[in-house]
C-alpha cells in the first residue's frame, strides 16, 4: 500500500518538475489550445457523420464515405506538404534583417499551394469520368464526385499553416476551425430532420470545407500584415533555391512522402469498397473516424513541436532538442495505450446508441484500428525530429517501405476478411513506420543520455 508521505512527495516532485519545465509547459498549453479546438471540431464532426449516417443508412453512407475519400485521396495525392520546408526554413531567417528573405519563402511557398491545388483538381475530375468504376464509384455517383471535388480549388493549406505555427498562433487557428464544423453540424441536423438524400449532404459537406479552408487562409494574410510583410506576391523569387539550400529537394519529398502514406491512409476506403462493397466501406469509415479523432493528437502536437524543435536544431541545441523530442514521445505513448483499452471496452455499445444497430459491427474494426493509431502516434514526434533535422529522405524511406508492407497485407487480406483486412493492413504499416523511424533517429544522434 502506498504511504501518504509516498503520495505527497511525488506530488510536490510533480509540481517542481511543472516549475522547471517551462518549454514544455508552453508546448503543452499550446497543444492544449489545438487539442481543444481541434477535439471539439472532430466531436462535432463524428457527430454530423452519426447524424448523416441515421438519414442515408449503410449504403448512401457508404457512397458519401467513397465521395470523401476519393477527392481526399486525389488532394493528398498531388499536394506538397509545404508548411513542412517553410517552417524548417523559416525559422532559420528570424528578425527583421531576413524579412525579404521570409516573403520570397513565403511567395514560394503559396505558389506551391496554388498549382497542387488546380492541378488536383482537374485530376479528381478527369480520373472520376474515365477511371470512375475502378476506385468504387458508379457512373450514376459521378455527379457526387464532380460537387464535392471544388473544394480542391481551395485546398491552400501549407502556406497558412506554415505562417501560423511559426507565429505560434495555435489558440487562434484552434478555434477559427470551430467555424466550418458548426455549420456543417446545423446543416446535417436540418438534412436528418427534413429527410434530405445523397446530393444534400455532398452539397453541405462541400461548402462547408471550403468555409474552413478560406478562415484559415484569411487568419494567415492577416498574421503576416500584423508582421509587418507587405506586397508578398511581388516578392522576388530570384535565387530562392539557392538561399535556402534543399528547400526544392525537400518540398519535393513531402510530396512524394505524404502521396506514398496517401496511397495507404486514404485509398485504403477505395479499396475496400472495390474489394468488399460500399456497406463494407462505410463501416470501414465510421472506424476510421474515431481513429483519425484519436491521431488529432498526434498532428497538434506535431503542429507545436515542430517549429521549437526546428529552432532547437538550428541553434544547435543538442540536449534540448533530444528531451523535447523523447518527453513528447513518452507522453504520446501512454495516451494511446490508455485508448485502445478504452476503445475495446466502449466502442461497441456506443455505435449503436449514435450510428445505430446496423453500424454496431465497426467496434472490432475499430479496436484494431486503434492499436495501429497508437504505433502511429508514437512515432509522431520521432519524425517531427527527424524533419526538423533535414532527414526528410530517410523519413521517406521508412515511408516507402511500411506502404509496401500495406498494400501487400491489403490486397491479401481484404478479399477474404473484407474491411478487417484494412485495419490489419494499417497495423503492419504503422509497426515498420515505427521501428523503421525510431531506429534512424536513434543513430542520428550523439549517444549522451536525454532527461524526460
Amino acid at each position: 500500500m502506498i504511504s501518504p508521505a509516498a503520495v505527497r512527495s511525488f506530488g510536490r516532485q510533480a509540481r517542481r518538475f511543472w516549475r522547471e519545465e517551462a518549454a514544455l509547459r508552453r508546448r503543452l498549453v499550446n497543444t492544449g489550445h489545438l487539442l481543444t479546438g481541434n477535439v471539439f471540431g472532430s466531436a462535432i464532426g463524428l457527430v454530423a457523420f452519426v447524424l448523416t449516417a441515421r438519414a442515408l443508412g449503410p449504403t448512401d453512407y457508404g457512397i458519401l464515405a467513397l465521395t470523401l475519400a476519393y477527392v481526399r485521396a486525389v488532394e493528398r495525392l498531388i499536394a506538397f506538404q509545404s508548411w513542412q520546408p517553410l517552417i524548417k526554413y523559416g525559422a532559420e531567417v528570424r528578425g527583421r534583417e531576413h524579412l525579404n528573405d521570409y516573403r520570397a519563402l513565403l511567395k514560394f511557398g503559396l505558389l506551391v499551394d496554388i498549382g497542387a491545388a488546380a492541378t488536383a483538381y482537374l485530376t479528381a475530375i478527369g480520373l472520376a469520368l474515365l477511371f470512375g468504376p475502378l476506385v468504387g464509384i458508379s457512373a450514376q455517383n459521378v455527379d457526387q464526385v464532380l460537387i464535392y471535388a471544388t473544394v480542391l480549388l481551395f485546398q491552400i493549406s501549407g502556406f497558412p499553416t506554415a505562417v501560423m505555427r511559426l507565429a505560434g498562433r495555435f489558440k487562434l487557428t484552434a478555434y477559427g476551425a470551430l467555424i466550418s464544423s458548426v455549420l456543417r453540424l446545423g446543416f446535417c441536423a436540418v438534412g436528418l430532420i427534413t429527410g434530405q438524400g445523397l446530393r444534400y449532404f455532398v452539397i453541405v459537406w462541400t461548402v462547408t470545407q471550403i468555409i474552413g479552408a478560406l478562415t484559415l487562409l484569411g487568419l494567415a494574410f492577416w498574421e503576416i500584415r500584423r508582421q509587418g510583410v507587405r506586397r508578398l506576391l511581388w516578392a522576388p523569387l530570384t535565387g530562392v533555391t539557392r538561399r535556402f539550400k534543399g528547400l526544392l529537394s525537400f518540398t519535393v519529398g513531402s510530396n512524394v512522402e505524404l502521396t506514398l502514406r496517401s496511397s495507404a491512409n486514404e485509398f485504403d476506403t477505395l479499396l475496400v469498397g472495390m474489394l468488399a462493397g460500399p456497406a463494407a466501406a462505410g463501416l470501414y469509415h465510421i472506424a476510421k473516424r474515431l481513429g483519425r479523432l484519436v491521431l488529432q493528437l498526434g498532428v497538434q502536437v506535431q503542429a507545436v513541436l515542430y517549429p521549437d524543435v526546428a529552432r532547437l536544431w538550428a541553434d544547435n541545441a543538442v540536449n534540448e532538442f533530444r528531451r523535447a523530442v523523447l518527453q513528447i514521445e513518452v507522453m504520446l505513448a501512454g495516451i494511446g495505450v490508455a485508448l485502445v483499452i478504452a476503445t475495446a471496452l466502449v466502442a461497441q455499445p456506443v455505435l449503436a446508441w449514435t450510428a445505430g444497430p446496423s453500424f454496431a459491427d465497426a467496434a472490432s474494426l475499430a479496436v484494431v484500428q486503434m492499436l495501429a493509431v497508437t504505433m502511429t502516434l508514437s512515432g509522431s514526434a520521432v519524425r517531427t525530429a527527424l524533419l526538423a533535422m533535414g532527414r526528410q529522405p530517410s523519413v521517406l524511406r521508412v515511408v516507402s517501405i511500411a506502404t509496401v508492407a500495406f498494400h501487400l497485407t491489403a490486397f491479401s487480406t481484404i478479399p477474404f476478411i473484407g474491411a478487417m483486412g484494412g485495419n490489419i493492413a494499417h497495423v503492419v504499416m504503422a509497426l515498420v513506420w515505427l521501428v523503421g523511424l525510431s531506429m534512424i533517429y536513434r543513430t542520428a544522434l550523439p549517444s549522451q543520455p536525454a532527461r524526460v
